[in-house]
């Protein structure tokens, strides 16, 4: 859709208003915004949210260590420093580069790096033995590292077993 404006550009900010009930819609492009004095909120360095978790992130507690300053995205070029600075990820790519630093903030805004919402019931049994399988593996990981081989092979029997229990039930 072009922008509403100037018929020359695509509209990139959609601004609703509603007044007395009455609801507005203007598609506009950047350069037509601006001229109204509207900007997209996530496109200003001062964004309160982002210099939030750029402060919080600034923190430290994730034990960030000299590797992780010198971390670049490869997909999107944003660094890690980029991001610390901004609060703000390039791209789903970043989530997996910049994962330990990322550890460190979520655990000071949830109190967890892991999810500990809600699980609909009819899911509550599969996401228990989603959590236990996940368990049996990093200790079947932990017996490899300890060259405990029996162990691991009995670890992954235990696995397999659970999955297949699992598939029939399904």
């Amino acid at each position: 859709m072009m922008c509403q404006d100037c018929n020359e550009r695509p509209a990139m900010i959609v601004f609703t208003q509603i007044v007395n009930n009455e609801k507005t819609v203007l598609r506009l492009c950047h350069e037509c915004a601006e001229k109204r004095g509207l900007k997209a909120p996530f496109s200003s360095s001062d964004f309160p949210i982002g210099d939030l978790l750029a402060g919080m992130a600034e923190e430290g507690g994730s034990g960030e260590t000299e590797e992780m300053k010198k971390l670049t995205c490869a997909q999107c070029g944003l660094t890690y420093v980029d991001f610390k600075k901004t609060g703000r990820l390039g791209c789903s790519e970043c989530y997996d580069i910049f994962t330990e630093g990322l550890k460190g903030l979520l655990r000071k805004i949830h109190g967890s790096n892991q999810h500990r919402g809600k699980v609909p019931n009819f899911e509550k049994e599969y996401v228990e033995q989603k959590k236990e399988i996940r368990k049996l593996r990093e200790k079947m990981k932990r017996a490899i590292k300890a060259e405990e081989f029996e162990r691991a092979a009995a670890l992954r029997d235990t696995i397999h077993e659970m999955e297949k229990a699992w598939r029939r039930k399904k």
